[in-house]
């Protein structure tokens, strides 16, 4: 019997199929889209294959019908990094990371394995779990919790916005930006985010503020207070102030960057744990 097999995603590279017999899933995959095992079986081991809608194990067993859809381009990211030298602070109860640019702040839905959260959790040899997020190109401070009960505390400080996170960026600009900004921002999972001054009641609000700016010859540094958390959020309001952040094609931006970076970096973080207000910081200059 002919497996119909259906592609999409990016350069369809997504495939789904029902398994046309029982039996073992890298096996069936194997054969239904005639990949090696190893190649199968590096799928699943970085988490690039769901059964039935559950990421599969590299000892999963099919049945007739199963669902299967297998990542086969997943996008990788770099890992080999001093993770010692890039905790800022460890708790008992929660640790502060100096995540790469670059490097996903969680497991994406191709990759479980290649992300920070991941990666430090082996490190460190104990689970952790996330709190708040930063955009994959973005660097700097993120809070990982240890317990329950940090997390919840933590989301309840964000849902009540008493933690205060701050950003610096270079933008391309020599304008003088204003210092308080709002937009609305299209709710649609889709990016480059689109956002707009105009007030739209289904749309997310967007709000920062412009802490500081030094103008140089052909870019400007600011600092920002992140005031509403969105996917993108900085890097869509300043690319509609007509001020990119440098490396930032999707945004706008003309600069580009070796390493593929863009220079955004979350610098500051502060919040409340057991009656004691912790804040962390890291340099606000990129040379630094």
């Amino acid at each position: 019997m002919q497996t119909t097999v259906f592609s999409q995603g990016f350069e369809y590279g997504v495939k789904h199929f029902l398994s046309p017999k029982a039996g073992d899933l890298i096996q069936v995959i194997s054969e239904t889209l005639m990949l090696p095992k190893t190649e199968v079986t590096f799928l699943i081991e970085l988490g690039s294959v769901y059964l039935n809608t559950h990421r599969a194990g590299s000892k999963a067993l099919t049945q007739p019908g199963d669902h299967i859809r297998v990542h086969t381009k997943p996008r990788r990211y770099k890992t080999d990094y001093d993770w010692h030298e890039r905790v800022v602070y460890n708790h008992a109860d929660f640790v502060i990371l100096n995540k790469p640019g670059g490097l996903p702040s969680h497991p994406s839905v191709d990759n479980s394995i290649e992300n920070s959260l991941t990666q430090l959790s082996v490190f460190l040899n104990e689970p952790l779990y996330i709190t708040h997020r930063l955009d994959t190109l973005t660097e700097g401070l993120i809070v990982y919790s240890k317990n329950n009960h940090f997390t919840q505390s933590f989301n309840k400080q964000l849902q009540n916005k008493t933690i205060t996170k701050k950003y610096v960026a270079l933008v391309e600009t020599k304008n003088k930006l204003p210092d308080h900004v709002v937009h609305y921002m299209e709710p649609s999972p889709r990016a480059p985010k689109k956002v707009s001054v105009i007030y739209n009641e289904d749309w997310n609000l967007c709000e920062l503020k412009i802490e500081k700016q030094k103008i140089f010859d052909h870019h400007s540094w600011i600092k920002i207070n992140l005031l509403t958390g969105r996917t993108h959020q900085i890097r869509a309001q300043v690319s509609d102030l007509n001020a990119p952040i440098i490396g930032d094609h999707l945004y706008g931006s003309i600069t580009t960057q070796n390493d593929g970076s863009i220079k955004l970096r979350a610098q500051e973080i502060q919040f409340n744990w057991m009656n004691q207000m912790h804040c962390f910081n890291l340099p606000e200059n990129f040379d630094d």
